[in-house]
């Protein structure tokens, strides 16, 4: 009996780790328990959240640096608790948000060819969640707009040059919201949450437009846009076996298809390239990264193939199209982030001919706005600017950045709050003792008097 084997130019993708000399080794990732990639990048830098006392800190190291990582390496430090997420500007490779234990947002400067010094000053702090910040990601459509996630249940979405929140969803979520992610023109976003449940939200309605139970494993979840109206969510199930459901937008009553992909522990990070439709799926705590082809019609997801490694990711990030090696016919780039080493892992389609490949490289995303913060907050929708990388790829002047400082009264969280009650308590009780003692000695005064 003969077998149809479906037709698809990325059947035959395979992943190849970089060699020891090009990777990047040393590095002081943090041990945080907290569910991060810990790890983004842009063509110009990657960056990585580090271990460090006294606050929190991370890393922005240049592609140059290749090798053993000087451990004295400058970091962008000032934050006052654990950095927990970052995420670089999409228009501007030297800009960075970070968020953290310490209840901020923070946007940093880079200089160009990367830091010589320790940075502490940011160019933008956001004030305004209660409790510690989880997660940080920016619009890839619209300019300065970047959204955010707590542990005060809230997702808000700032305008980081004017240094306010213009958006925030409060009270909709009934715990701690594990991802969130925005669509392909950035007028959605979808969010994942330890209640259970996805939710899909109307940010400049400040509203839930729908929401879902999804996987009913306690433990954690993450979802990802996919093309079009699709979604992917990310989970375990009530036996702890990891499971992937693709959603339509426009309707949440049950999922498109939902598949088990195997038992194992690690939580999956979801990645995918909306340029050749290829999703993968990185198991945290396992070397394994198994990548898929979505199309438009059932069953949504084909299966291609695996890259396997006896070594563990911690974390992981992949480049911006515009950074990859067409050459090479090079497709994606991933980071793989162990205990210690960044390994970039490139995904190549076997292709004879050297020449640019057409078929293989869309138009994909140029790095430049299609919206301004006030067009896509007044309701403007646009697609993603999109350009050819036939020639490679000419990196055009970065948008400008002029924040405008905030006159903030100071948010505190839940830890300063009860620092600052006991204080009080403790002010009450010395004045409480220094009237009893003056008490004590008017009475003493006025018996000698008599």
């Amino acid at each position: 009996m003969s077998r149809v084997v479906r037709s698809s130019k990325y059947r035959h993708v395979f992943g190849t780790v970089n060699k020891k000399e090009d990777c990047y080794d040393d590095l002081r990732i943090t041990k945080t328990a907290w569910d991060s990639n810990y790890i983004c990048a842009n063509p110009s830098y990657f960056s990585v959240i580090w271990d460090s006392g006294g606050g929190g800190a991370f890393a922005v190291i240049p592609w140059s640096m290749s090798g053993k990582v000087d451990p004295k390496i400058p970091l962008v430090a000032g934050h006052k608790g654990a950095v927990l997420d970052i995420d670089f500007n999409p228009f501007n490779d030297n800009l960075i948000a970070s968020v953290s234990e310490d209840c901020t947002v923070k946007v940093w400067g880079i200089p160009e060819g990367g830091l010589k010094e320790n940075l502490t000053e940011p160019l933008q702090t956001l004030n305004g969640h209660r409790r510690k910040v989880g997660t940080v990601g920016f619009n890839v459509v619209a300019n300065n707009i970047l959204a955010t996630s707590s542990a005060d249940f809230s997702v808000k979405v700032w305008d980081i040059e004017k240094g306010k929140d213009v958006c925030s969803i409060d009270g909709q979520h009934t715990d701690i919201i594990n991802s969130v992610d925005w669509n392909g023109n950035g007028s959605l976003l979808a969010s994942i949450a330890k209640d259970k449940k996805v939710r899909l939200l109307d940010p400049r309605q400040s509203k839930v437009a729908a929401e879902a139970e999804a996987h009913q494993g306690v433990k954690g979840s993450r979802v990802c846009f996919l093309s079009g109206d699709k979604f992917i969510t990310v989970g375990f199930s009530k036996t702890s076996e990891r499971e992937y459901y693709i959603w339509d937008a426009k309707d949440l009553t049950k999922p498109l298809t939902k598949q088990t992909i195997d038992t194992s522990a690690g939580l999956i990070m979801p990645f995918f390239d909306r340029d050749t439709n290829v999703l993968f799926l990185a198991g945290k705590g396992d070397g394994n990264i198994r990548y898929y082809e979505i199309v438009d019609e059932a069953p949504y997801i084909h299966y291609l193939s695996e890259f396997k490694s006896a070594t563990p990711q911690r974390g992981m990030a992949m480049l911006p199209k515009r950074g990859v090696n067409v050459s090479d016919c090079e497709i994606v780039r991933l980071l793989k982030l162990g205990t210690k080493i960044m390994e970039p892992i490139s995904f190549q389609v076997p292709r004879k001919s050297d020449i640019f490949q057409p078929d293989l490289f869309p138009d994909c995303f140029s790095g430049e706005p299609a919206l301004t913060a006030d067009q896509w907050l007044s309701g403007d929708n646009a697609e993603a600017k999109t350009r050819s990388l036939e020639g490679g790829f000419v990196k055009k002047e970065a948008v400008a950045f002029n924040p405008v400082q905030q006159v903030q009264e100071k948010t505190l969280s839940e830890k300063e709050m009860k620092e600052e009650l006991d204080k009080l308590k403790n002010r009450v009780a010395y004045l409480e003792a220094e009237i009893i003692k003056r008490d004590a000695k008017i009475k003493e005064l006025e018996s000698k008097s008599q």
